[in-house]
């Protein structure tokens, strides 16, 4: 049976969506990706070996007015592309990541009346999923916050697929040496490669060990591991007693996978501030401690680092950010997948 996996443009979109189709496969069935040229899709899907077909389409949150007006011209041909390839792969199903290249499939999937399964990363859903939540059979979430969004008995709370060796990483004790791992994911965050730079000056002489993933530009930071990236980030996570880093979709899920305490310095120019809203929940519940962009600097980053010292506090964070977890989600999304189409369990 084939499924059409819809969502693309970031990592946090494309890997989940990876992840569930992994489950599909090896229940025999057949994934099928869409995206566009611009997005990690295009590395990402044939990498883990799955087809991708391309459309063309662009995002209208964030944008000028042109992009937009572009988008809009676009968008008729987008979702009668999406129908023809509903109808070329005979799919039974939609899976929807969100993001703006799942639009024109998920428009076209309620159009053929097949059903369509939604799963929201963050916690406040954007722009497609909320326009798509009236036609989804079921919208799988990862925060309490975002169920508001979607009709009364739609919305599930599964969390995130995550790779099952976060959740299997075993709880680290401390030692002489605090280990802070900053990563600002794949591409590197300016803002905290910045501020790493000022702040190991002010460590000076605290048993602290620093690693830094910078991204393409790798800083000369002196008493700082500096990488341009982590390829095992299941085992540096494994090696951390503090991770500083953005709060995206897939940050706060492996990290509540694995149960560490974190700094969260929210992506100020996500949509909608979903970062920040992701954030904001961790710090809720005691799961983390967040610090907005624009107050990111060495001094403020040196102050939240001396109170999670303090006994007790990364012990409890770490505790407060598993709560957050819930393994599982690439099941329950193929399940729900098979269960919309009339696939029986044996």
């Amino acid at each position: 049976m084939v499924f059409l996996m819809a969502g693309g443009g970031t990592g946090g979109h494309v890997i989940p969506g990876i992840a569930v189709a992994r489950e599909l496969s090896a229940r025999g069935h057949r994934p099928v990706f869409v995206g566009t040229r611009r997005g990690l899709e295009t590395k990402l899907v044939p990498a883990a070996g799955f087809p991708l077909e391309l459309i063309e389409i662009g995002s209208l949150q964030g944008q000028g007015r042109w992009h937009q007006l572009t988008t809009l011209v676009r968008m008729p041909g987008s979702i009668i592309r999406c129908l023809a390839l509903l109808r070329q792969h005979e799919a039974a199903a939609v899976f929807s990541m969100g993001g703006y290249a799942a639009g024109p499939v998920a428009v076209a999937a309620a159009l053929r009346r097949l059903p369509l399964i939604l799963m929201e990363p963050n916690a406040i859903p954007g722009l497609t999923n909320r326009y798509m939540a009236r036609f989804s059979r079921k919208a799988l979430l990862s925060f309490d916050e975002a169920v508001a969004y979607f009709p009364a008995g739609n919305a599930e709370l599964t969390g995130l697929p995550v790779r099952r060796e976060f959740f299997n990483l075993p709880q680290r004790k401390r030692g002489e040496i605090l280990n802070i791992l900053v990563t600002g994911g794949s591409r590197g965050a300016r803002t905290l490669n910045q501020a790493v730079a000022g702040l190991w000056p002010l460590l000076a002489g605290q048993p602290v060990r620093i690693l830094l993933q910078s991204g393409a530009d790798v800083p000369d930071i002196p008493g700082v591991t500096v990488v341009p990236f982590i390829d095992d980030m299941p085992t540096a996570f494994a090696e951390a007693d503090l991770v500083i880093c953005r709060a995206g979709a897939g940050a706060v899920a492996e990290l509540a996978a694995a149960g560490k305490p974190a700094i969260l310095v929210p992506y100020p120019y996500a949509a909608d501030d979903h970062q920040a809203k992701n954030a904001a929940a961790f710090e809720r519940k005691g799961a983390a401690r967040m610090v907005r962009d624009g107050e990111c600097t060495p001094e403020r980053l040196r102050d939240e680092i001396a109170v999670l010292l303090l006994p007790g506090n990364l012990e409890a964070m770490g505790t407060a950010a598993r709560r957050f977890a819930r393994p599982g989600a690439a099941e329950r999304a193929a399940d729900l997948l098979e269960e919309c189409v009339g696939v029986l369990k044996q």
